[in-house]
């Protein structure tokens, strides 16, 4: 053995591999059990699904509860735990950092000190990681469609809203634009820029926006198209200061594409 922790041992009752930490005996001498039984401890342990298959591998890496909405938000920029723990206030501490370390370990995330202070290291996605992001864009506007109004226990956030808002950006429609856009839901601000089909989405207000939309939680429908610009600013769901033009622009750029939604 090359880890001098273990230890192996063959004997008549069966084979053997133990450390000052655990003890594993098969049930025979048959050395090739121990392949099968680690095999079956990894799908017990790893959550393995026993798939020769792409698919498969990217569910054991990203599938994982809470997985995906980490990749959602350092699509958006890298952050440290507490700043990611922000912005998903429901998942324990614990399992934030043990999810922060599987996507590390699979070399999704990476870990980088700060140059700026000597506060906690961030993590941002590393190449690998970032090619989710298409993946990542149209899971959401397949979930979109399930959306109606939002439980009781569910918070908007900026990360939400900008990763949804990047998912419906329509770039063919937005050439020749030039506008800046803030908008507002609920307690989450954030700011749009759109420079002749270039788009940056940041947090925060933007001084000087070209229109600023007061959406609360009709910016949802509004990008779905149940919404129409006309009855928006018509019965008072969405509240803008600016160029009017500038919004019937803005359905136009930002919308979910047609597809089918749930039956029922």
């Amino acid at each position: 053995m090359t880890d001098s922790r273990l230890t192996l041992a063959l004997e008549p009752q069966g084979l053997t591999i133990s450390s000052d930490r655990f003890k594993l005996t098969t049930t025979g001498d048959d050395p090739m059990q121990m392949d099968s039984i680690i095999s079956e401890l990894q799908t017990l342990t790893r959550r393995t699904y026993g798939q020769f298959c792409g698919l498969s591998r990217a569910l054991e890496v990203i599938g994982e509860r809470w997985g995906l909405l980490i990749v959602r938000d350092l699509l958006v920029s890298p952050r440290d735990a507490a700043q990611l723990h922000r912005g998903l206030p429901m998942i324990p501490v614990e399992l934030l950092s043990s999810r922060l370390d599987e996507l590390e370990r699979t070399g999704v995330v990476r870990r980088k000190a700060r140059t700026d202070s000597a506060g906690p290291d961030v993590y941002e996605l590393t190449e690998y990681g970032e090619a989710l992001e298409d993946s990542v864009m149209a899971l959401g506007r397949w979930g979109a469609k399930l959306m109606q109004q939002p439980h009781p226990e569910e918070i908007v956030t900026v990360d939400a809203l900008i990763i949804g808002l990047r998912a419906t950006y329509q770039p063919a429609a937005a050439l020749g634009l030039h506008a800046s856009y803030e908008i507002r839901v609920g307690d989450a601000t954030l700011h749009l820029i759109v420079d002749d089909g270039q788009l940056e989405a940041h947090a925060g207000p933007l001084p000087d926006a070209d229109l600023i939309m007061e959406a609360g939680h009709s910016l949802k429908p509004l990008l779905t198209g149940e919404l129409s610009a006309a009855d928006a600013l018509a019965d008072g769901h969405i509240q803008v200061i600016g160029d009017t033009d500038l919004f019937y622009r803005f359905t136009e750029v930002f919308h979910l594409p047609e597809m089918p939604g749930p039956i029922g």
